[in-house]
């Protein structure tokens, strides 16, 4: 009970960010330039768009498989469909609540134990994170002046140092320092001591193994890739609203809208994505009415996919559990006992 309260807190939270958001961006907004800005956009630029966003989306399912370690690694096939799953619950629920269905489907089908799965969640945001600050780094330099953008570097640099240290902290000491940084958690009401120590591990299960070079690296160089692509979807879909930007535009959006999204929000992060995307596109001149046009066309295209697709992989993974398509309790075993230690 106490959990589904906190749930639903955290729930409501988003809902009311998203909402702030989503009047910041619309606030003092034309509607008739807004209209204008919607009318003549290229919609077919949305395929190629969407096919480079597919290529991003699988190249991420790898990564997270890489993630897993051995003895619960499943299929490239698997890993994809709980990761669709996960972006069906993302776009219809708030408050990220798709990162959790992604690994109780992983759960399901693979055997993988919750607490390895959420850890390596846990190490993708701090990849994505690490890897979208490196970006905006390397492309401040040709980046128009923008008043914000010298306070956002600076934020970054802090942002990025300390993220970076809880990283080695994790991979190098283990749970200690994990424990340290959960222990306040426990003065508030309903959290426990044995629930911040459930945490801790949670957190470093997912980081240990960049103890391994090779993963880490076959990771890091995913993730970025990864970045890239959607970027490169971002800008195909600015050269349907002809704006005469180029490719570090459409970088500087992915990054102002992915950072921002770690905030808690609504579903799909509605609101927020708009808000960021107007911020982004500020820095080129882009009035407000064009920016929030192009903020509501590439959103659509990066979250109502994700239903029937997500919905197709969820029908399947149902189907797959009423055949019983999981390992047996012995091939988990013969999968453990071929893995290399990751320790």
């Amino acid at each position: 009970m106490q959990w589904l309260t906190r749930r639903t807190a955290l729930m409501a939270v988003g809902l009311l960010v998203s909402l702030i958001f989503a009047y910041l961006a619309v606030r003092d907004v034309d509607l008739d330039a807004l209209a204008r800005g919607l009318a003549r956009t290229n919609f077919w630029m949305l395929i190629p768009a969407g096919l480079v966003l597919a290529v991003a989306v699988f190249l991420r399912a790898v990564r997270w498989r890489i993630l897993l370690s051995p003895a619960y690694r499943p299929s490239t096939r698997v890993v994809t469909s709980a990761l669709l799953i996960g972006y069906l619950f993302n776009t219809i629920l708030p408050a990220r609540a798709g990162e959790a269905a992604r690994v109780v489907v992983l759960k399901q089908r693979a055997g993988t134990p919750r607490l390895e799965a959420a850890g390596t969640v846990a190490a993708e945001r701090a990849l994505d994170v690490l890897s979208l600050l490196a970006l905006f780094f390397i492309i401040a330099p040709v980046l128009p002046s923008a008043e914000w953008l010298p306070r956002a570097l600076a934020f970054g640099a802090l942002l990025f140092g300390g993220l970076t240290t809880l990283v080695v902290a994790f991979a190098v000491y283990g749970e200690r320092p994990a424990r340290l940084l959960l222990r306040p958690l426990t003065r508030l009401p309903g959290i426990s001591q044995e629930r911040t120590q459930a945490g801790a591990a949670n957190l470093v299960r997912g980081f240990a193994l960049f103890r391994r070079l090779g993963i880490a690296v076959r990771a890091s160089l995913l993730t970025v890739l990864s970045w890239l692509l959607i970027a490169f979807s971002f800008w195909l879909v600015l050269l349907g609203f002809d704006l005469g930007l180029g490719f570090e535009a459409g970088l500087l959006i992915v990054v102002a809208t992915n950072l921002a999204m770690i905030l808690p929000s609504g579903p799909a992060a509605v609101g927020v994505f708009q808000a960021a995307t107007i911020i982004a596109l500020a820095a080129f001149g882009v009035d407000r009415a064009t920016a929030l046009s192009y903020g509501i066309v590439v959103h659509a295209l990066n979250a109502l996919p994700f239903i029937p697709v997500g919905y197709a992989a969820l029908h399947y993974h149902a189907a797959a559990l009423r055949r019983g398509a999981r390992p047996t309790t012995e091939e988990a075993a013969s999968m453990r006992e071929r893995a290399p230690s990751t320790r």
